[in-house]
């Protein structure tokens, strides 16, 4: 196998040279907000970004280069524009926010500052019609003064800041009349109540939002053009469920052992005895399939999302995700036996399965549910009609809310 030696630390490239030249006078070993600062203005935190959004314009296969340098050399920020909720919130902004918004969250976000943020989008009365949402932003001067409720909100309790939708035009249709806007988490008004899980824990939250003054500035593109905005958000994050948790870590042109995708359901099966059980067998090859399909549909979409194609294919491997994530926990529960009856950390084998098996469906909830999944395949990739929409084209303030009968009273 041929060595790409542009990837390789120490081999003569330019960007290779540029970015060991830059490590040798700024790097100290010393990983504190000073160095941050300095990765990020360098653009370096986010390589592949516009020049004006504290990037460099480079390529995803540049970008390796950047990062392996830095791990060369034991330093820490770069390339980091790919990784959880920065990427994200970051990738919107980048795409839509103004300049002033730019220049005021995207050090935050790529510094580490705003690493936990949450999703300020599901309300308790609309479900995965997030078009129906009823939390209000009407502008005062200079600032927007939101009211309303959102749920099963994602670290809302530690979150620094948060990506919200909000209604701010309710005489245009549904999807006509709402915004985006990031938000500090700290603002005054902004309540987080946790919410129990049957996991004993609690990751969700419940965020009621009482009168609270966001800036103008925080607007992020056009008012009334959050769904389009929106969009780039949720391609974000159904590239991180569907494609980033199911890609593996070999590097390109390796070729692993066939079934090293299932070492993990095949090693349970060998500890509960049942390895020779041809209907085990048969469970595990059937996820095998899936496994390594998804890994094949998602090197497809990666491609077509830096391309800079739609994120239909996303919503595909998201789906297949949550069928994978479902069935693999499942077996590995049946395979305990008795002791999957057990949710006790003094048995941490079983306490693990059982504690997965139940955290698995968020994939089936979080960035749209398995349904609205399946609309967006069906219509963009099958290319179906779209179903009836009988509040097509009909004001906000007329069409029928959640828990209503009918058009609410003017």
């Amino acid at each position: 196998m041929s060595v790409d030696h542009t990837q390789v630390p120490g081999t003569a490239n330019p960007l290779a040279e540029e970015v060991r030249s830059w490590l040798a006078e700024n790097w100290k070993g010393v990983d504190d907000a000073d160095w941050r600062a300095r990765v990020v203005e360098a653009g370096w935190s986010a390589p592949t970004w516009p020049l004006d959004s504290f990037g460099r314009g480079l390529s995803a296969r540049d970008a390796k280069i950047v990062a392996a340098e830095f791990r060369e050399a034991k330093a820490r920020g770069a390339a980091v524009e790919r990784i959880g909720f920065p990427a994200l919130a970051g990738a919107t902004v980048v795409e839509f926010g103004s300049p002033e918004l730019k220049r005021e969250v995207l050090p935050k976000l790529l510094s580490g500052e705003w690493l936990n943020g949450c999703l300020l989008y599901s309300e308790p009365g609309n479900g995965s019609d997030l078009a129906g949402l009823q939390t209000r932003a009407e502008r005062d001067g200079d600032e927007f003064v939101v009211n309303g409720q959102k749920i099963w909100t994602t670290g809302g309790h530690e979150a620094k800041c948060g990506l919200l939708l909000a209604r701010t035009d309710p005489n245009v249709p549904k999807h006509a009349g709402i915004s985006f806007f990031i938000i500090p988490m700290d603002l005054p008004g902004i309540e987080v109540r946790p919410i129990k899980q049957i996991t004993g824990e609690s990751d969700f939250n419940e965020v009621f939002l009482t009168d609270v003054r966001i800036p103008a500035g925080n607007l992020v593109g056009e008012l009334n053009n959050g769904w389009r905005v929106l969009q780039t958000a949720l391609k974000e994050e159904r590239r991180v469920m569907g494609i980033e948790l199911g890609a593996t870590t070999r590097r390109e042109g390796d070729r692993a052992p066939l079934f090293a995708e299932s070492k993990d359901l095949i090693e349970a099966a060998r500890a509960a005895g049942r390895l020779d059980d041809d209907a085990v067998r048969q469970e595990i090859m059937r996820i095998h399939s899936w496994r390594l399909v998804n890994q094949w549909n998602g090197v497809r979409a990666k491609a077509q999302i830096e391309g800079g194609g739609g994120s239909s294919l996303a919503s595909l491997g998201k789906l297949a995700k949550s069928r994978i994530l479902h069935s693999s926990w499942a077996l590995k529960f049946r395979l305990l036996g008795a002791r999957g009856m057990l949710y006790d950390p003094a048995d941490s084998e079983a306490y693990e399965v059982d504690h997965e098996m139940m955290w698995s469906f968020i994939n089936s909830i979080g960035g749209g549910t398995d349904q609205i999944q399946r609309n967006i395949i069906g219509e963009r990739i099958l290319g179906l009609p779209k179903g009836y929409e009988p509040d097509k084209g009909v004001p906000f303030k007329d069409a029928r809310k959640g828990g209503t009968a009918g058009p609410v009273e003017r």
